[in-house]
């Protein structure tokens, strides 16, 4: 996919990189304890593999990767979605929901929790340390969802480009602005203005916001 790059200093991309691999090996670390915790969960809570089978993301440059997430839906959940008859509708609403779904019955006991809390999202710092992904920075779209809602806002296509240029983060502006209750169109343009400020100023100030969204779950699906 096309992307407009939003040139920064050297400094900045060679701090936020440190920061990136300093936060990460800290939080993958602070963090086991939930990780091994949730793997235990998901196993037990229904059948099928302990990590989300997805479809790739669109990261920095239009470049696809894989990015890792506990599973909180039944196995298979994406595949059925698109492809199970039985959920045409469901499908329909999600596109025109912005690709959210406030009742989804795929959703796993456990999942209800570890989505409310963004515990399933853990697993992308693995992605941070590979350099797929950033602590900070926009949502990490999937293909389909990007073609689908540009067509439903035609008018997002340049904050799109702009959003491409950088890693797709952990955590990010509209994440800790109000998440999944936020449509689309102010969501990219959201994703842009982010991209367009950045520096690691911005990124420690939505750093510090991160817990609150985490354990508050305000707008989480």
């Amino acid at each position: 996919m096309p992307y407009t790059k939003v040139e920064k200093s050297l400094a900045y991309e060679i701090a936020k990189r440190t920061m990136d691999l300093f936060f990460g090996i800290i939080l993958l670390a602070l963090f086991s304890p939930v990780i091994i915790l949730t793997a235990i969960l998901i196993r037990f809570d229904s059948p099928g593999p302990i990590l989300a089978d997805t479809p790739e993301r669109v990261g920095k440059n239009g470049r696809l990767f894989k990015m890792y997430k506990f599973r909180s839906m039944v196995q298979n959940a994406h595949e059925i979605l698109r492809e199970n008859p039985k959920f045409s509708k469901l499908y329909t609403n999600y596109k025109k929901g912005s690709y959210k779904l406030r009742d989804d019955p795929r959703i796993t006991g456990v999942g209800h929790f570890i989505r409310k809390h963004s515990i399933d999202e853990i697993p992308q710092l693995i992605n941070i340390l590979n350099g797929d992904m950033s602590l900070v920075g926009p949502r990490a779209y999937y293909s389909d969802e990007l073609r689908e809602q540009q067509k439903k806002y035609p008018t997002t296509k340049d904050a799109v480009k702009i959003v491409l240029s950088v890693r797709p983060g952990l955590t990010g502006y509209w994440q800790v602005s109000g998440r999944s209750e936020i449509n689309f169109d102010k969501r990219i343009e959201m994703d842009a203005s982010y991209v367009k400020r950045r520096s690691i100023l911005y990124d420690l100030w939505i750093i510090v916001k991160t817990p609150w969204a985490m354990i508050s779950g305000k707008g989480a699906l």
